[in-house]
């Protein structure tokens, strides 16, 4: 599954195998416990999933909870599809509509907890900079700490700062926050990470005073737009804080 991440595998492995871990445990009671009793259990693995996971995953979550009802807890004779009559089959299907329902807000309240960690995080970032610029940090303080700053927010394997060259042609992240290549007329947009070093711009009074050189991993998927924006943004506070420092300038 090219794109995912390792969560997101690790969600759809547990939306297989953890519906089925449930029925089994629940197997020497089928004969004690109502169907309906067996089918919420299964409800609240589900419901775990999701709050861990992704829609994909809760739905498949879903949808194995309910093959796993019908084929271990349901249907007599036992490890069979059958049905012993409608409302059997109405219980299974129950079952597997009220999981996916109930398993949509728990991935909302899961999606909107990273959206806010998120936000929190980029803020962080940008309040350290802009500290560190106003309490007189050396040029050479605040480069590094972006620095730092851009390998967390960006996934990368490194980054180094380059004063005032403009040697070669690579790939740059613009104020857009596109992904391009610029040879001529020729234009190359990028939808991941492309192989060697991306280069992001520092201007601060407009003035160029260097690039930080991005090394990602190739051919990783591009940071969200917001954190390239944040990216952006703190390029152009150490941009700032070097045309404060009158630090020598080209362009």
């Amino acid at each position: 599954m090219p794109g995912y991440r390792l969560h997101d595998r690790a969600a759809l492995f547990g939306a297989l195998v953890v519906p089925l871990l449930v029925a089994l445990a629940l197997v020497p009671f089928r004969t004690r416990l109502s169907p309906t009793n067996e089918a919420l259990i299964l409800v609240v693995a589900v419901v775990a999933i999701a709050a861990s996971g992704t829609r994909a995953a809760a739905a498949l979550a879903a949808l194995s909870a309910a093959a796993w009802f019908a084929l271990l807890l349901l249907a007599r004779p036992y490890e069979r599809f059958t049905f012993a009559d409608r409302d059997e089959l109405q219980t299974a299907a129950l079952l597997l509509v009220v999981a996916l329902i109930v398993s949509q807000p728990a991935v909302r309240a899961r999606r909107l907890h990273a959206d806010v960690a998120t936000g929190a995080a980029h803020l962080s970032s940008l309040r350290g900079t802009a500290l560190l610029t106003e309490r007189g940090g050396s040029p050479d303080a605040v480069v590094e700490f972006v620095r730092g700053e851009l390998v967390a927010l960006l996934g990368l394997r490194g980054c180094r700062f380059e004063y005032g060259t403009l040697i070669g042609h690579r790939p740059r992240l613009e104020h857009d926050g596109g992904l391009w290549l610029r040879r001529g007329s020729e234009v190359t947009e990028y939808a991941a990470w492309p192989d060697g070093e991306t280069e992001l711009r520092v201007v601060g009074g407009g003035h160029y005073y260097g690039r930080f050189l991005l090394d990602p991993f190739p051919g990783h998927a591009l940071p969200a737009e917001d954190a390239r924006a944040v990216a952006l943004a703190l390029a152009a506070l150490a941009g700032a804080a070097l045309d404060t420092a009158g630090v020598s300038h080209r362009g």
